[in-house]
């Protein structure tokens, strides 16, 4: 199940999304994920949706793979949504027995607030699985630029953002190869009650914060040796641009916009 965790990695490709400049995935990202919040009903939900998926095709990356982390969050989405259907007990009774009543509002609220955490899931994991950590190092660095007015380094928020979802791979492959290790040892982390489970972390995370620290220490050396010394006066190889593919994306986003507001509009909303 850990190693089927795909969040924060990037897969090389040539698609639309892969060649739109990092800062234009930054500011489409955050937008979309604003617009997603901003349905108020299916036929909106529904837009962003579809959406969502010509995106992801549109990327290229294998459905396989974003699928394999998607199944890791599922309990959660699951959880999100029978709680929502006990909480809405608006609508016509579908099922009653002592105090747990099922309506249709209930049903429909936690189809829709499935959907719609499904839908985050994808658009925020495809700014990572498109965009290098370089680059998105330099497109945060761009955008945090005006934070120098209140004597803010960008560079120093982009770089530890950026190392933070680079080395998210690296942990969770620690952790598999801990508890590896320690099954090989005759540990037991699959059995027993809430409790017991938890007791057997213990032994997991003791070395994942050892290895971690020593993996902090190790990158900070390493840059230190490369006279790494901040953004003052460092220099890029490449050299960011806007072209027209993502004027082309801005437009297709605020097109999005608009249909997302008309659809609320136009049509009931559920939640």
């Amino acid at each position: 199940m850990i190693k089927e965790i795909t969040i924060g990695q990037y897969f090389p490709g040539k698609s639309f999304l892969h060649k739109l400049d990092a800062r234009t995935k930054l500011i489409l990202v955050l937008a979309v994920l604003i617009f997603i919040f901003l349905c108020r009903n299916f036929y909106s939900l529904a837009l962003i949706t579809v959406f969502s998926v010509v995106c992801v095709a549109v990327s290229r990356i294998p459905l396989r793979s974003m699928l394999k982390g998607f199944r890791v969050l599922f309990v959660i989405i699951l959880l999100t949504s029978l709680l929502q259907i006990f909480y809405n007990n608006e609508g016509d009774a579908l099922f009653e027995w002592k105090k747990i009543h099922i309506t249709t509002g209930g049903v429909y609220t936690a189809i829709f607030i499935c959907v719609r955490i499904i839908c985050l899931i994808f658009v925020s994991s495809l700014l990572t699985y498109t965009t290098s950590p370089t680059l998105l190092t330099d497109g945060l660095e761009r955008l945090l630029k005006p934070l120098k007015v209140f004597h803010i380094e960008s560079h120093t928020l982009a770089m530890m953002m950026t190392i933070a979802l680079r080395f998210i791979p690296t942990l969770i492959e620690e952790v598999d190869h801990i508890m590896s290790a320690q099954k090989a040892r005759g540990a037991d982390l699959e059995t027993g009650g809430l409790l017991k489970r938890a007791k057997a972390m213990v032994p997991i995370l003791v070395p994942l914060f050892v290895n971690s620290f020593r993996r902090a220490y190790d990158l900070a050396y390493a840059m230190e040796c490369r006279c790494y010394r901040g953004g003052a006066g460092r220099t890029r190889m490449r050299v960011m641009k806007l072209a027209v593919r993502d004027y082309i994306a801005f437009v297709i986003c605020a097109a999005l916009l608009a249909g997302i507001i008309l659809l609320n509009i136009f049509f009931e909303a559920v939640i």
